[in-house]
């Protein structure tokens, strides 16, 4: 089978970071990269052994499939134009600015029979993909996602840049309609929201608490799922998860690690068993990437689709509107 020939649009520090997984993965030649500024663009050419494509019509000519990763405000404009000339693309979270951006890239996509991915990367991060197989049936979910102000991002507030990638885990997570959300936020450095608390509400009952800061001394991405029997602590960060489970047989099948008796006040003595998963040592972007490039062979289905993306993003927006709200 012929490498898969794909290009990088938007050279950043991300960007790089694309150019940088794709030139090494097996069954792909990194065909070329672009960028606005020229010189950037030669620059991480000659650093990964590729061609700095002078317009987004060679980027075309160059390759199968590209990633895209350009200013959240570009996303629409870039990727409908790949997806157009018909080139299978992955393009960066957010998925656009906007719903009605969002609708007509997946329209493209769907026309056009092209993988179109969105690149929420917790989702291939070891500490939630330690929850594969696992019977998920969140009550309650609490995640806090801190970290140093940077002013790279700032174009966008930290719902946009931050918060969606709990999002979209909890859409994940919780299969059930959302039916209501409260918000508030402050900019406190920037001219957009850096620190915002979300309440979203399920229609089954759940509720998922989510606060995310780009203000914080310290770094943390943490979510925590509640659950009947169960208590999951996710570390994305340490890309380790700790899995708690209330059972009534300390031998019973899949009991594995510390084991503590409890008396949970109706006369029986049950067990709260601790697992540790082992730390995932793959990087969750070339896991990513390579999930994007399984799609476009056909090998797999794509694991986060346009559609994903859009909700993820429509949520955010409800968020943001509801801290403009509650600000006023």
């Amino acid at each position: 089978m012929d490498d898969l020939r794909m290009a990088v649009i938007g050279v950043g520090r991300l960007g790089e970071a694309h150019a940088r997984v794709l030139s090494g993965m097996p069954g792909v030649r990194l065909s070329g990269v672009y960028d606005i500024r020229e010189e950037r663009a030669e620059e991480v050419a000659r650093r990964y052994d590729t061609t700095a494509l002078g317009s987004l019509s060679r980027v075309v000519e160059e390759a199968d499939a590209a990633t895209v990763v350009v200013p959240t405000t570009a996303h629409c404009e870039v990727a409908s134009f790949t997806l157009a000339e018909g080139l299978h693309t992955f393009v960066e979270k957010p998925i656009a600015a906007t719903v009605a951006e969002a609708d007509r890239l997946i329209d493209l996509s769907e026309s056009r029979g092209l993988v179109l991915q969105v690149g929420h990367i917790e989702r291939f991060n070891g500490a939630f993909r330690a929850l594969e197989g696992m019977d998920i049936a969140p009550g309650f979910i609490e995640a806090h996602r801190l970290a140093s102000f940077d002013p790279r991002g700032t174009d966008v507030s930290v719902v946009h840049d931050l918060m969606i990638h709990d999002i979209d885990l909890i859409l994940r997570l919780v299969r059930s309609d959302l039916e209501s959300v409260d918000a508030t936020g402050v900019a406190v450095i920037s001219d957009q929201v850096d620190i915002a608390n979300a309440r979203m509400r399920f229609a089954d009952g759940c509720v998922a608490n989510v606060t995310a800061s780009r203000i914080s001394l310290k770094k943390m991405r943490k979510l925590r799922i509640f659950q009947r029997d169960h208590y999951v602590s996710m570390d994305f960060l340490a890309g380790e998860s700790e899995i708690y489970r209330l059972i009534d047989d300390p031998g019973q099948a899949g009991a594995r690690g510390l084991k503590i008796p409890v008396n949970t006040g109706d006369g029986r003595v049950r067990h709260i068993t601790r697992q540790k998963t082992s730390k995932d040592r793959s990087e969750p972007l070339e896991s990513e990437l390579a999930s994007f490039v399984a799609a476009v062979r056909g090998d797999a289905p794509t694991p986060v689709t346009g559609f994903d993306g859009r909700e993820a993003l429509r949520v955010s927006l409800a968020v943001i509107e509801q801290i403009e709200t509650n600000s006023r």
